[in-house]
């Protein structure tokens, strides 16, 4: 059975590594290994002593503890460590959904959410995020009518990409409570939690709400390391957990020894990396807000509450041609919103990466000479 194409990573593939400006990247500034192991205060023999055996299918003792230790009621034997966060996804969408069954997806979405949800054979429901003046919202009702009697999962990804949605804390409960009574499992994307603006604002882990949750997370956004494609699932279930691994063993078996190794290094320094990365994420954000106010009449600008990304309206027929002829005429990499399931009049925007205010200045460069070429 065939799969829809990946759009967003189909984009990246074409583009990302030939576009000197990416200003729609998702992850944020990157360390080396050396600058990871010194921030974090940790022996380099370690990692060149390391024997490059097979590691564990659940993942390393020391590595599950240190990410049960980021929430409040999990025990390291109810993590399973990844291959890549994307094969959590994957695992978890085998697991659950077979043929037949009704599945709820928050749009617009990482493809991997509603496209491999669809592929298991679910019947879906898109469950939209709304726009309001300044932001975005949730519809709880519009979710109250989707879920049936036989809903198996709702799969919802908070800070959310690409909006920068947040819910409150009383919508979080409610959506809990609505999902909960229904009995349906509640896969929850939790990649860019700890990235929010207001860290009191930062949502509980719907692994610390909900005993049916799985959690997906790991260390390519808040920690700025996409490149040990480090990731993690959370699982109270004991046989969902033995399902995810059955499948694991169809996949990747188990995780990379040194990924391992560093994501452990990395947990232990995990207020820092994120901390760092909110800083940049808030300057970068502050350049946004007053480049979008120079160019009213072409963006549609709604602040981000959290994460390290925004969806933005622009003014022109199709977004789509428009980032395709951005990448070749101006070097400046946007993300076309239909690649999310956004409409075709919508960007994203990337703000983690230090070389944000460089990538905004020659986009504005390229919209001054278009405007100047117009007015002449």
């Amino acid at each position: 059975m065939q799969i829809k194409p990946f759009a967003t990573e189909e984009f990246f593939a074409r583009y990302e590594f030939t576009t000197p400006h990416l200003l729609c990247a998702s992850d944020c500034e990157t360390l080396t290994v050396g600058d990871l192991l010194r921030l974090a205060g940790a022996n380099a023999a370690d990692l060149l002593d390391l024997r490059l055996s097979y590691t564990e299918s659940a993942g390393h003792p020391a590595l599950r503890a240190a990410v049960a230790a980021l929430y409040e009621q999990v025990a390291p034997e109810e993590v399973v460590i990844l291959g890549a966060p994307e094969e959590g996804i994957y695992l978890t969408m085998r697991a659950l959904l077979s043929p037949g069954d009704h599945a709820v997806v928050l749009t617009p979405a990482y493809d991997s959410l509603l496209n491999l949800a669809e592929h298991a054979g679910a019947d879906v429901s898109r469950w939209a995020v709304r726009p309001r003046p300044g932001g975005w919202a949730l519809d709880l009702d519009e979710l109250a009518r989707l879920l049936r009697p036989a809903t198996r999962l709702v799969v919802v990804n908070f800070p959310h990409n690409p909006t920068g949605l947040l819910p409150t804390p009383a919508e979080f409960e409610a959506l809990i409570d609505l999902v909960r009574r229904r009995g349906a499992w509640l896969l929850c994307d939790e990649m860019y939690r700890g990235l929010e603006r207001d860290p009191a604002e930062r949502l509980p882990s719907a692994a610390d709400r909900y005993e049916r949750a799985v959690v997906l997370s790991g260390l390519s956004k808040t920690h700025g390391l996409p490149g040990l494609r480090a990731g993690w699932l959370v699982v109270h279930d004991a046989a969902l957990r033995a399902a995810l691994i059955n499948w694991k063993h169809y996949t990747t078996i188990c995780a990379a020894a040194p990924s391992e190794l560093l994501a452990t290094v990395a947990l232990s320094a995990h207020e820092a990396l994120a901390g760092r990365n909110r800083r940049i994420i808030a300057g970068n954000l502050d350049m946004a807000a007053t480049f979008f106010r120079r160019w009213p009449e072409l963006f549609d600008w709604r602040p981000p509450r959290a994460g390290s990304v925004a969806l933005v309206g622009v003014n022109v027929p199709s977004a789509t041609a428009y980032c395709h002829a951005l990448a070749h005429d101006a070097g400046v990499l946007l993300l076309p919103g239909p690649n999310l399931g956004a409409d075709d009049r919508s960007v994203r925007f990337g703000f983690g990466r230090a070389g944000f205010a460089a990538a905004l200045a020659a986009y504005e460069d390229y919209l001054m000479r278009l405007s100047n070429s117009a007015a002449s």
